[in-house]
């Protein structure tokens, strides 16, 4: 059980000391260097690594300038969205072309995000003797095996990417190291740290994954003077195992990386990874725990750790957050109305929105002991009597053949009994302001139109049911093996009236065109009044990072990334809406009374306590901003400059 509340604001400040022999400056990147950074998801979302791209553009462009770049894979479906396409000049333009000759065609553009970095986008799909070329070498060279032909499209689509990135960074040293173009015209005067470097164009690529760092062992075998970062943000091998193991992290010193990897069919993608961690300057990764993987499955510690940010302003709304707070509230009321309220009703006004999100893992992503620990809060709600309601989402995407029936019906009745009650209010409202005026005595339901009056009727018999609420809101092929829903029954959970605690498991991402919600995904967020990530793999973690951002109250644990950076940083942070959850050498028992108990703490406070809990939230969300946290990306371009300078 939690033996401190929830409220007040912690002592200790995030950031890190400065790494020795650097000396980064956070507004100047040095002249004459050219900062290219490389990943499969530049202008191609997958992951998380295009939202750590795509926020933190705007402070590399701030301290690059003009010398900044991303490269990435041309996807047509991809790019027709994210990627504006523009006529290249100067240097660019000469690399473009000499590729183009080559036969190797590159897409010069804009990334449609906050600051239009610059992007570069490589049409790398090999034919089958090319690629069985490429493969070759990749043995040759590197001790890199392949799959077998055809049986892996990603790992081929990578080898390509891997191969083509070669080609370009070849061309950028051509090109840039000897154009004669003026540097950026806001460095024209550099402070006395970069004077030592005038005039030297140098070329500094930084690779993220394994998708995105095949080139790197390719670069080094070539001896490019390329200056080379890698950051892992989990390892593959890693996530795989976690997956099976309960105490991952604490057997993690004592495995064997080969035979695992041969266990779970990832040699080729792990060797490509461990041949980037070894061959590249500055082996990075996001937290201290993934270090940990690094270390042991890598073979290589980090040398620093970069701990992903958001652009803060981007999500701030000034004092209008607890006002977007409400008015959002208000709509994720009106879907619960639709889930619940055709078979019985509570107070909303008693009602709290409680949600856990990520891709669907739901072992790794926590979802399994958020459930165990809600089972849990469903008993101690009844037995403390608070006459509180928590419904809890569950949001992920997998395969779904469509949203449910039933749910759909039930929306749709009561948009109807919205639109019948919004018009008799119209009406109503005008006769009795003309016969109060006229000092007449008024019945109301005198002044309601008989076909009102009985459609009103209708649709509230149409709206009745006597089911018990859906689980789920979509229909789902593979229902009875889903594991959540597994779970779900497994604890007994149905959604009956007289619990306190309803589950609303939702696979599939909310957006606004889904009929059920007609809300962004953020705005959802910003409605719910906690966010529970109790992750048992989870190398960085931004869905408690966006509840921060927004100023809503999370959970995470100390197996993820974010909560470690937090559990460092911010010693009372249970203080202040940013709690951790002790995972890490514990029982899964003794964790899901932990949380449960942590989650009664939060149903026990009033609607003040809660304001108070947001409001603090909400002010220290700016600890999390780029412009604080991509100190330590500066650090690490200038230690890969240095380290190649020094080959």
């Amino acid at each position: 059980m939690n033996d401190r509340p929830w409220g007040s604001t912690p002592t200790g400040t995030a950031g890190a000391p400065l790494p020795p022999g650097i000396a980064a400056d956070p507004e100047r990147a040095p002249p004459g260097a050219l900062l290219l950074e490389v990943a499969w998801e530049v202008c191609n979302q997958v992951g998380g690594i295009y939202q750590v791209l795509r926020s933190k553009a705007p402070t590399m462009v701030r301290r690059w300038r003009n010398r900044y770049g991303l490269v990435g894979p041309y996807v047509p479906v991809k790019a027709a969205v994210d990627f504006e396409q523009r006529r290249p000049s100067g240097w660019t333009a000469q690399v473009i072309d000499s590729l183009a000759a080559e036969g190797l065609r590159v897409h010069h553009g804009r990334w449609l995000v906050s600051s239009r970095p610059k992007v570069l986008l490589l049409e790398c799909g090999l034919d089958q003797h090319r690629l069985d070329e490429a493969k070759y070498l990749l043995w040759h060279d590197h001790g890199i095996e392949s799959p077998p032909d055809g049986t892996d499209p990603l790992f081929d689509a990578v080898v390509g990417f891997g191969f083509a990135v070669r080609r370009l960074m070849a061309a950028v040293c051509r090109c840039w190291r000897h154009s004669d173009e003026a540097d950026d015209p806001d460095l024209a005067a550099p402070p006395p740290y970069h004077a030592a470097h005038a005039g030297d164009r140098r070329v500094l690529a930084h690779f993220h994954e394994w998708l995105g760092g095949l080139a790197i062992p390719l670069i080094r075998r070539d001896n490019l003077p390329v200056a080379t970062v890698f950051t892992t943000h989990a390892t593959l091998l890693g996530r795989y195992m976690a997956s099976a193991s309960e105490s991952f992290y604490d057997h993690l010193p004592f495995l064997d990386h080969a035979a695992e990897a041969t266990r779970f069919n990832v040699r080729s993608q792990h060797g490509v990874e461990r041949a980037c961690a070894h061959g590249c300057d500055v082996l990075t990764t996001v937290s201290p725990i993934t270090g940990e993987e690094c270390e042991f499955l890598l073979g290589r510690r980090p040398d620093m750790v970069l701990p992903n940010g958001l652009n803060i302003d981007r999500y701030n709304v000034g004092h209008d957050f607890q006002t977007f707070h409400a008015q959002f509230k208000e709509r994720i009321h009106r879907f619960v109305m639709g889930q619940f309220f055709p078979s019985y009703s509570f107070d909303l006004d008693k009602t709290l929105y409680v949600f856990t999100s990520g891709r669907f893992e739901p072992r790794n992503k926590g979802f399994d002991l958020a459930l165990e620990a809600m089972a849990r809060l469903n008993a101690m709600l009844k037995d403390a009597d608070l006459g509180v309601t928590v419904v809890f989402f569950i949001i992920t995407q997998r395969h779904t053949r469509s949203l449910h029936p039933l749910a759909l019906q039930s929306a749709g009745v009561l948009d109807e009994l919205r639109e019948v009650c919004a018009r008799i209010t119209a009406d109503v409202g005008d006769g009795l302001f003309r016969r109060a005026a006229a000092g007449e005595k008024v019945r109301l339901d005198d002044l309601v139109d008989e076909y009102w009056s009985l459609r009103f009727r209708r649709t509230q018999v149409a709206l009745r049911t006597d089911r018990l609420p859906l689980l789920t809101t979509h229909l789902i092929d593979d229902e009875w093996s889903d594991p959540v829903l597994g779970q779900v029954r497994a604890l007994w959970f149905s959604n009956r009236a007289e619990d306190p605690v309803k589950i609303v498991y939702h696979p599939d991402f909310i957006s606004p065109v889904n009929p059920l919600w007609g809300l962004e995904y953020e705005q959802f967020v910003r409605g719910c009044h906690l966010g529970v990530f109790p992750s048992a793999y989870e190398p960085w973690g931004y869905t408690p990072l966006e509840c921060v951002a927004m100023g809503v109250p999370s959970i995470t644990s100390d197996l993820a990334g974010f909560g470690r950076y937090v559990a460092e940083n911010y010693p009372e942070q249970d203080r202040s809406g940013l709690l951790v959850l002790r995972r890490r050498g514990r029982s899964y028992n003794d964790a899901a009374a932990e949380l449960a108990g942590h989650l009664l703490d939060f149903c026990k406070l009033d609607r003040r306590g809660r304001i108070a809990l947001r409001n603090d939230v909400e002010r220290r969300s700016w600890d999390f901003d780029w412009s604080r946290l991509a100190r330590a990306y500066d650090w690490a371009h200038d230690l890969a400059m240095a380290r190649a300078a020094a080959r």
